[in-house]
């Protein structure tokens, strides 16, 4: 697949929360296998997002912030997280790309 070629973290994920594609880079992001990361759902790996919101929402009013995701061993991982790809208004599914900034944060918050 040609998004498994992309070397930054990338993510695609439905309007239902269902995680559809997730690359290597990102999977090792949180700390899993990319087979692990598309059987979770949007929420078991964003903190802070609320289930009762709309996913595709979220993704379009965290474009280009920093998020907090959930790695598997239970430590924050924060990343940059760019505008979805695929975001018009009849689109169903969003894909974006990470920048880590745990360790870069981490130094400069001291």
């Amino acid at each position: 697949m040609v998004l498994e070629r992309l070397p930054v973290p990338t993510l695609a994920v439905l309007q239902d929360g269902t995680i559809v594609f997730a690359n290597t880079a990102f999977a090792e992001m949180v700390g899993r296998d990319a087979d692990e990361v598309v059987a979770l759902k949007f929420h078991d790996i964003f903190y802070g997002a609320l289930e009762t919101d709309s996913v595709l929402a979220i993704v379009d009013g965290l474009a280009n912030m920093v998020v907090d995701l959930a790695h598997k061993e239970g430590s924050t991982v924060r990343a940059l997280m760019s505008k979805s790809a695929l975001r018009r208004a009849d689109d169903k599914i969003a894909l974006a790309t990470f920048q880590d900034l745990t360790e870069h944060l981490w130094v400069n918050e001291r």
